[in-house]
């Protein structure tokens, strides 16, 4: 009797961390969640932290030691922006698995493997952050993704900041009041608008995902009509337009090549509206085909490490 092949897919996110680990036949053998590894917000004691439980967790699961992984894939959110974090987490992915059958890369395969199921085409991410990833013909590219404070353009943490501004405007007399205002006011308990600053940047101010938690506030002003909540929905769907266009160029998709593109993170999987205005504005541009997510991210991961010993789980 044979041993089994497990391979590990760690879908690392700004508000938490998804360890998945699938068998030869494709099976889930054991699923975990722990806290975020983004570690701009935790540190890198955080993120290590998170990955250590979630490793520990899965092969308690199956009653396994980490060296009975076939291969494990860390996605982890802003891998491969640092110089000098990135072989920190790597020699400790390392360490806690105790071999060298794993890969660390950004959290964005994660989407892309799942969605498309390692097949050639782009995979647009939006949950806390944003980015866009796609592959063809074993070329990789990525756009978007440059962090909360200048970029993430059609995140869920973008989308909540656009809404403050909003609430902000309104409040004091720069835009007219509309339901938007109404919908901040109960979502934090306001007894007076500027409340809000202490709510969101003071000593007991919101982090990054609670932020990102805001977005609902601005769907449920678009659903009642708000102008201002439909143009930031408005501005969202032409900044991930913007991303599919970049990474359609910089994979070499031919102008009337027809594209998959495919979607993950909260934004664009829970909030028709703006998958709705993504899809209307894409279809002016050139030829997409819209495919509906195959798998969640954390199983992308794990079948993106099997792909890595050249398995395709079935």
């Amino acid at each position: 009797m044979s041993t089994p092949r497990y391979f590990l897919g760690v879908d690392g996110g700004g508000t938490k961390t998804e360890f998945v680990c699938i068998d030869g036949a494709g099976e889930i053998v054991a699923r975990q969640i722990e806290g975020t590894t983004y570690h701009l917000q935790v540190g890198l004691d955080g993120a290590v932290q998170a990955i250590e439980s979630g490793i520990a967790g899965i092969c308690a699961q199956i009653g396994i030691e980490p060296g009975a992984l076939a291969f494990a894939f860390f996605g982890l959110p802003a891998f491969g922006e640092d110089k000098a974090i990135d072989p920190l987490l790597d020699r400790h992915c390392h360490r806690l698995l105790g071999h060298d059958r794993y890969r660390c890369g950004n959290d964005m395969i994660c989407g892309w493997a799942g969605s498309l199921a390692c097949a050639d085409g782009i995979n647009l991410v939006a949950g806390t952050g944003s980015i866009g990833y796609g592959e063809r013909q074993g070329r990789a590219a990525r756009v978007g993704g440059w962090g909360e404070i200048f970029s993430d353009e059609g995140s869920a943490y973008w989308i909540a900041i656009q809404g403050l501004n909003a609430f902000t405007r309104m409040s004091d007399g720069r835009l007219p009041k509309g339901p938007l205002h109404g919908a901040f006011r109960r979502r934090l308990d306001l007894d007076d608008d500027l409340d809000i600053c202490a709510k969101i940047m003071g000593e007991q101010g919101l982090a990054r995902d609670e932020i990102a938690g805001l977005a609902p506030v601005v769907a449920e002003a678009v659903a009642a009509g708000d102008p201002a909540a439909i143009a930031i929905h408005d501005r969202a769907a032409d900044e991930l337009a913007a991303m599919a266009e970049a990474l359609r160029a910089a994979l070499g998709f031919g102008a009337d090549e027809e594209v998959p593109l495919s979607w993950s993170g909260g934004v664009l999987a829970n909030d028709a509206s703006i998958r709705a205005r993504l899809e209307a504005r894409l279809q002016q541009y050139a030829p997409y085909r819209f495919v509906a997510p195959q798998h969640s991210p954390a199983y992308g991961a794990a079948l993106y490490a099997a792909h890595q010993v050249g398995e395709t789980p079935a």
